[in-house]
């Protein structure tokens, strides 16, 4: 179970490092300690077996110790994007009732509105370098918490994603789900107590249970990206080479972004035995210049949303010169069953398309609120097309949910928030370009009497949305394009974008 893997870890390497992050690093016995005492804290705030404990932090070393805490109490922790609006925090808050919230100190007032306690962190008090860690209650030394007995299927961690219905949905992993996929990455990566894994995902994406679970299997290390080096090209790669990392899990687009403005085509990555990547599609040049450079590493492509983890996965070898099509996303992995269903319901066979189901101990226990998936068996929404091989080839999806720079973004969610502006009377959105040059434009209909200018709508939108799901462009439309149900046509706008694009491109030409 995932809440005994640092305590196992610390019994037989205690001085070996767990984990390293801004603020300083933590071997697997400081690590176990402090999440006992974290533990002792949150229990005697009221959290017991069953809750929810919600973590808003930055990424740290810190909230890694709230998650073991939390877990180590049989209850289910909830990490909560650092970089969202408070009105989002808000509202996911209050969706999933937590028995406590783990924050830092400058937030308390703003979740003093949500009618939540909160367990503040600051400074460690004997001067360590941490910056964020419990101000702990005294407790008798030694003073454990008696750890209750963890089930298979109880709930061990939830992740927001958007929802279709404009309202974000929490997905829920149990004990069992998560280790299935934890337990068969370890294998798959061949993960040693010498590797150094980095987290580039943020802990409320799902890439991250790799990055974090995968080297506690074996006692190695995982080394937390900092957030102001997320996002800078020339920053990762001096991460990479400064931490001598070995194992590597990102969304394609930071892997480009790496290449175009970091100088990783031209830098040896000498530590560095095994590249994974997910999200989104791999645009293939890209992908051959990066494995052409880099022929001693293993690549695999994963492929899987938050409600399974991982389904399916492709070991890229040599890509030939020919090849225009992204790589596939392989065949069924950790142990799941995966079937492209035909609108029939019945299996496609090679050269043809369906929507790809999975079945399995991988998938989720349901959505926070809503009924549980009893048969394990989700249907993703995900066209594939079945290669001669057996291997999947991903198509596209069948409703409005999209992928922007690895992020899973619900079009519905993004209407629904610029409808609630007073000065719209109706929306849609779309997404224009695709991998790294992927953005959002959006269509509107104005009110009567009202004009809101981009920024304004910009701004709107942060207020409630995630910051990968704030609009990049606004045009104004007398009427939304239909089909003959009814329906927004969005394949009209998405055309009328482009061309748009097009012609702005050909005006700003010499």
């Amino acid at each position: 179970m995932l809440h005994q893997l640092v305590r196992d870890a610390a019994r037989q390497t205690p001085d070996a490092v767990a984990v390293v992050g801004p603020e300083g690093e933590a071997t697997y016995g400081q690590l176990d300690a402090w999440a006992d005492e974290l533990a002792r804290e949150l229990a005697d705030r009221g959290v017991r077996a069953g809750d929810r404990v919600g973590i808003w932090l930055d990424k740290s070393v810190a909230a890694i110790a709230v998650m073991q805490a939390t877990l180590r109490l049989g209850a289910a922790y909830v990490p909560l994007d650092p970089q969202a609006p408070p009105r989002r925090i808000a509202k996911l808050v209050s969706d999933f009732a937590p028995a406590a919230m783990v924050t830092r100190p400058e937030r308390r007032e703003l979740l003093a509105e949500f009618g939540t306690e909160t367990v503040t962190l600051c400074a460690w008090p004997d001067g360590t370098p941490w910056q964020e860690l419990a101000t702990l209650r005294t407790a008798p030394p030694g003073r454990r918490v008696p750890e209750p007995e963890v089930t298979d299927d109880d709930l061990a961690f939830i992740l927001y994603t958007s929802g279709s219905t404009g309202e974000p949905k929490g997905v829920c992993h149990s004990h069992s789900s998560a280790w299935a996929f934890v337990s068969w990455a370890a294998k798959a990566q061949k993960a040693q107590a010498d590797d150094r894994y980095a987290n580039h995902a943020p802990f409320h994406f799902d890439l991250s249970v790799n990055d974090i679970y995968v080297p506690f299997t074996v006692g190695a290390s995982v080394h937390l990206v900092p957030q102001e080096t997320s996002y800078s090209p020339k920053g990762l790669v001096k991460f990479l080479l400064e931490q001598a990392i070995t194992v590597w899990y990102s969304v394609p687009a930071a892997l480009i972004l790496m290449m175009r403005h970091g100088g990783l085509l031209s830098t040896e990555i000498p530590a560095l035995r095994f590249l994974l990547f997910a999200g989104e599609e791999f645009p293939i040049t890209p992908l051959r210049q990066l494995r052409e450079h880099l022929p001693h590493i293993q690549f695999m492509n994963l492929y899987g949303p938050a409600e399974t983890i991982i389904s399916t996965g492709y070991t890229v070898d040599e890509i030939p010169a020919d090849r225009i099509l992204p790589v596939p996303i392989g065949t069924a992995w950790c142990g799941n069953t995966v079937t492209a269903l035909r609108s029939d319901g019945q299996p496609a066979r090679a050269g043809e398309e369906g929507e790809i189901v999975v079945s399995g101990p991988s998938v989720m226990l349901g959505y926070w609120g809503r009924p549980q998936v009893t048969d394990r068996t989700y249907a993703t929404g995900d066209i594939a097309l079945v290669l001669e091989d057996g291997n999947l080839q991903f198509v596209g999806r069948r409703d409005a949910m999209v992928k922007v720079r690895g992020n899973r973004i619900e079009l519905s969610e993004i209407e629904a928030v610029l409808q609630s502006h007073e000065g719209i009377a109706d929306s849609a959105a779309v997404v224009v370009g695709s991998g790294i040059d992927a953005h959002i434009v959006a269509y509107i209909v104005l009110a009567q009497g009202h004009d809101p200018s981009l920024i304004a709508l910009k701004r709107h939108c942060a207020q409630h949305l995630p910051r990968h799901s704030i609009i990049d462009t606004v045009h104004r439309l007398p009427s939304l394009p239909r089909n003959a149900n009814g329906k927004v046509d969005r394949r009209a706008l998405a055309a009328r974008a482009a061309d748009e694009e097009r012609s702005a491109d050909g005006a700003d030409a010499p």
